[in-house]
């Protein structure tokens, strides 16, 4: 039957102050990897929550940004990090914030690919940009092997970050309808699944069920309470060092900052009707009207 399936093949590779593609060529896959992708401020951080505590049975210990690493960002550097990610003994879960082409694509692994409104990534975006401190810059900018120009710190005012994120296509970071596009490509592959952040946060023990149905991942029905306890955003918020790089200290305000509010619609007090026409009008534009929907609603057709 695989040998039926057109597998994602790759085709370039994508570099930046924050990535370095070129770690997938290395990296040695396992048959049970799971790949938690996205393009950014989707819910990386509390899918990779939730997969952890599931698959530990609910513990408040876990060093989940630490087990869990985003394997493409160039910091610290592959030569540091695949060794680390290759010593691990459990179930592996790694982030990408890659689209499809720019991976070496594993029929093995299973991928998980959370979506959100463009909009709502933005201001997710900016408060993860805005609050990042010196350290942050110094190891994006500084550290050696950077491609391309440095990160500078963001406009004051949101409007005008939003118009150079939709005016250059993702910029400072990197392009956000090619992620989408790429990732709703695959989205029928046998181990890839579409999930989206209005659907965590409207059910998220349902979500988590299916999730773990997905992935393989036997729940301990004696813990189940805890488990999603510990993948609430009131947790993660009070116990944010465990889930965030380096304990959050990119950060002058803590992890607690990167844990952010966890909602939708922010953009609706700052946008124009104008503003916001535009932005639905380029996603149909540049995904179709299935993908765009589902990006918008997480409802799929």
């Amino acid at each position: 039957m695989q040998g039926e399936i057109n597998w994602p093949v790759k085709a370039r590779d994508l570099h930046s102050h924050h990535l370095d593609s070129t770690i997938w060529d290395d990296f040695r896959f396992r048959d049970d990897d799971i790949i938690i992708a996205t393009y950014g401020k989707a819910g990386t951080s509390w899918t990779q929550q939730m997969i952890a505590q599931m698959m530990f049975g609910g513990d408040p210990e876990l060093a989940v940004a630490e087990m869990s690493p985003w394997l493409d960002l160039r910091v610290p550097p592959k030569q540091v990090k695949l060794p680390e990610v290759e010593a691990q003994t459990h179930r592996r879960f790694l982030k990408t914030h890659l689209p499809v082409d720019a991976l070496v694509f594993s029929p093995q692994a299973k991928y998980i690919y959370i979506g959100r409104d463009g909009r709502d990534v933005v201001w997710s975006l900016y408060n993860h940009h805005a609050n990042a401190n010196d350290l942050w810059y110094d190891a994006l900018n500084n550290t050696p092997g950077r491609v391309g120009p440095p990160i500078d710190p963001p406009p004051a005012d949101i409007r005008q970050y939003w118009h150079d994120w939709m005016d250059r296509d993702g910029y400072p970071f990197w392009a956000f309808w090619e992620n989408v596009r790429s990732w709703w490509a695959v989205r029928d592959l046998p181990n890839v699944m579409m999930i989206h952040f209005a659907d965590l946060k409207r059910d998220m023990p349902g979500e988590m069920r299916k999730i773990a149905a997905f992935l393989d991942i036997e729940i301990d029905e004696t813990r189940w309470d805890t488990i999603v306890e510990y993948c609430s955003f009131d947790w993660m918020k009070a116990h944010a060092t465990k889930s965030v790089p380096l304990g959050g200290a990119f950060w002058d305000a803590g992890a607690e900052v990167f844990i952010n509010k966890g909602v939708n619609g922010r953009w609706k007090d700052t946008l124009t009707a104008d503003e916001s026409a535009r932005y639905e009008a380029r996603a149909k534009a540049e995904l179709g009207e299935a993908c765009a929907h589902w990006l918008q609603s997480g409802e799929r057709a």
